[in-house]
C-alpha cells in the first residue's frame, strides 16, 4: 500500500479519498476503538464527495490500521465490516465482489486507516 500524499485527493476533512488508474485509496485521520464509528463516516463521504460509479468484477482490497504507541482495543473484523458496508454501492456493488482481503494493524508515524480498492485480475 502507498502512502498518503496531498496530490490527487478530494475531501478536506477526516476523510480523503483518490483514484490512481483503476485503484482507490482512502484515508482516514486518526483513531477510535469503535469501529462502528468509522460507517457513517466513510459512508457520508462517499455519498458528499465520490463521483465515480460501482463496477462489478472481482475486487482485492487492503486495509491498514496505523498507529503511535500501544494500538487500540479494536476488533479489526469489525472494522473492516464497517469500512466495507460505508464504500459497498461507490466502489463496488456487493461485498461478494470481495475476492481478497488484507487487514493488518502496524505501527505508524500517525494515527489513520488507509483503505486500498483495486480490481483482481482474473
Amino acid at each position: 500500500m502507498t502512502s498518503a500524499s496531498s496530490q490527487g485527493w478530494i475531501g478536506t476533512g477526516k476523510v480523503r479519498a483518490r483514484e490512481m488508474g483503476e485503484v482507490i485509496e482512502i484515508t482516514i485521520d486518526g483513531l477510535t476503538t469503535q469501529a462502528k464509528y468509522y460507517k457513517p463516516l466513510v459512508y457520508e463521504f462517499m455519498r458528499k464527495e465520490w463521483s465515480s460509479r460501482p463496477a462489478w468484477g472481482d475486487y482485492a482490497v487492503e486495509i491498514r490500521m496505523e498507529h503511535v504507541g500501544d494500538p487500540p482495543r479494536m476488533d479489526l473484523d469489525n472494522l473492516a465490516k464497517a469500512l466495507l458496508d460505508a464504500i459497498k454501492g461507490y466502489l463496488f456493488h456487493d461485498d461478494s465482489q470481495v475476492a481478497r482481503l488484507l487487514v493488518e494493524r502496524q505501527e505508524g508515524e500517525r494515527e489513520r486507516i488507509l483503505i486500498r480498492v483495486a480490481p483482481r485480475p482474473a
